[in-house]
């Protein structure tokens, strides 16, 4: 009977998996580890709150149709978080509505666990530890004066202390666009704008490649924190800069000073951490001022360029540290986010642009967020000394400069069916009907694809050209399109094939 909840589980993780896209499924109960099964009360232990509060958000339809198909009506959930510092979570998402059953973790599982600590006060400050003296040194032995400001990390009147929170104003929540590619980040930073030093998500990491919205996404979490708590102390600092100042700090003989400046933050936000690879003194200190701040209940937030695990250079107690909260990670933006970006920029700046320029764009320019709005900016730019409206070939030419395998002229729509009908000899009427056989179904894909691409139509034009089909059905075929062209190479070598018949009919200095 004691594996049963693990059969169990298995058989709800193999129809969840029917339920939900497979990176959800990794992200969301992959983690999940059953624990009991009980007179139909199934415990499952959960990472933490966070992870507890989404699944209960995203998820409870789901959890509760498997957990209905599997126990029958009267099933249960119970949720248990094994992590210091907090309390274990119980309850029943999976009841009726309006039922006021409860379910408890039973005494076996008490004694498995052992009782949670409760979160342990906020060391005193004035008391030397971890090897570093006696913080209290402001005053000197002789005349018990303040001693001489040697640098910008002064203790006393801190509470009073006007500071600079480095923070840019214009990095908020209101211009970070949201989408698959960073949801989860800003759900996570979201809250604890709301709730800083509160959540399971102590501390934060934000990771991922170059330009993708780290840094904007931290500036946002601060900005929130102080619309909702103006008395509270929130500094962004970049770890380059923080190692800077406590070189600094060695040198001018004030380190103490620099602990307790730190020491005092509500909300503390570094960039780039992974600067601090083997940088042996400051990650002593970081160490000690991390230790301080969480166990005050204090919040951490940190950026990097990669995921904690992967971090070369850091020592491992602060590597462990990191994962105790949520480490989220930023992808690169989907088509209909780098589409809103592009939107918002133009609405925030209040320049006029044509919806296909910004569909061209955002189709074209995939990297990454900085490039795509490093080009937006060099297009008003062009359109505004060359006195040229923004139109597509204005923006043909200025992508062209920036980024290769991209179409610099446009190609009529026509076109492209004609060569792609004639490639798959199919009649061209069977691009615009409803057939939906295999080979015509891709080519009409096909063919909405090299519109997007090289004829930079806009998606209700598209759709308008294959039989009045609906935009988000001529987002779809571009979407299989790319994922096609990432699996099958047979695809991928005919697509390329048709791709230059299409050039090839352009004049040499157009095709690129």
């Amino acid at each position: 009977m004691s594996q049963d909840h693990l059969a169990v589980w298995q058989r709800c993780l193999q129809m969840v998996q029917s339920e939900v896209d497979p990176q959800s499924f990794r992200t969301w109960f992959v983690p999940i580890k059953p624990l009991k099964l009980e007179e139909r009360v199934l415990t499952i232990q959960v990472p933490n709150k966070f992870f507890y509060e989404w699944l209960e958000e995203h998820y409870i339809q789901v959890l509760r149709k498997v957990l209905t198909t599997m126990l029958g009506a009267e099933a249960r959930l119970a949720y248990w978080i094994p992590k210091p510092n907090q309390t274990p979570i119980h309850k029943t998402p999976i009841l009726p509505a309006g039922s006021a059953q409860q379910v408890t973790v039973s005494k076996d599982l008490e004694k498995h666990y052992g009782q949670l600590p409760v979160r342990a006060e906020r060391p005193n400050i004035q008391q030397g530890q971890n090897g570093y003296g006696n913080y209290n040194n402001n005053y000197n032995k002789q005349g018990g004066q303040p001693h001489e400001i040697r640098n910008p990390f002064v203790v006393p009147g801190i509470q009073k202390l006007k500071f600079d929170s480095q923070l840019n104003a214009d990095y908020t929540f209101d211009t970070y666009v949201e989408g698959d590619c960073n949801r989860l980040a800003r759900s996570a930073g979201y809250a604890i704008g709301k709730k800083p030093g509160s959540s399971a998500f102590n501390p934060l990491t934000i990771f991922s490649n170059v330009g993708l919205g780290k840094t904007h996404l931290a500036h946002a979490i601060g900005n929130e924190v102080k619309r909702n708590f103006p008395d509270l102390r929130v500094l962004y600092v970049p770890a380059e800069q923080f190692t800077n100042q406590f070189i600094d700090s060695m040198k001018s003989g004030s380190s103490n000073d620099f602990v307790q400046f730190y020491a005092q933050m509500d909300v503390l936000i570094i960039d780039d951490i992974q600067f601090l690879a083997n940088k042996i003194k400051t990650q002593d200190i970081f160490y000690f001022i991390f230790n301080t701040l969480h166990q005050a209940g204090k919040q951490l937030i940190f950026t990097s360029d990669r995921a904690p695990k992967d971090l070369e250079g850091i020592e491992d107690r602060l590597l462990s540290r990191f994962k105790w909260g949520l480490s989220a990670d930023l992808q690169v933006p989907s088509v209909e986010t780098r589409l809103a970006i592009i939107l918002q920029k133009m609405e925030q700046d209040g320049i006029d642009m044509p919806q296909s320029v910004a569909e061209y764009l955002s189709y074209n320019v995939r990297s990454n967020i900085r490039e795509l709005e490093g080009i937006l900016i060099s297009l008003i730019a062009q359109a505004a000394l060359n006195q040229r409206d923004i139109d597509l070939t204005l923006a043909a030419e200025v992508i062209g400069k920036f980024v290769e395998d991209v179409s610099t002229k446009t190609i009529d729509v026509d076109f492209v069916q004609r060569v792609v009908a004639d490639y798959y000899k199919i009649p061209l009427d069977k691009l615009k009907d409803k057939d939906r056989t295999r080979i015509i179904a891709t080519a009409r894909q096909l063919s909405m694809y090299f519109a997007r691409t090289l004829c930079g139509k806009s998606l209700v034009e598209i759709g308008k050209a294959f039989g009045g089909r609906d935009h988000t059905t001529v987002m779809h075929a571009c979407q299989t399109v790319e994922e096609m062209l990432r699996k099958d190479n047979a695809f991928r070598i005919a697509t390329e094939d048709i791709e230059s018949k299409l050039k090839a009919m352009l004049p040499p200095s157009q095709r690129h």
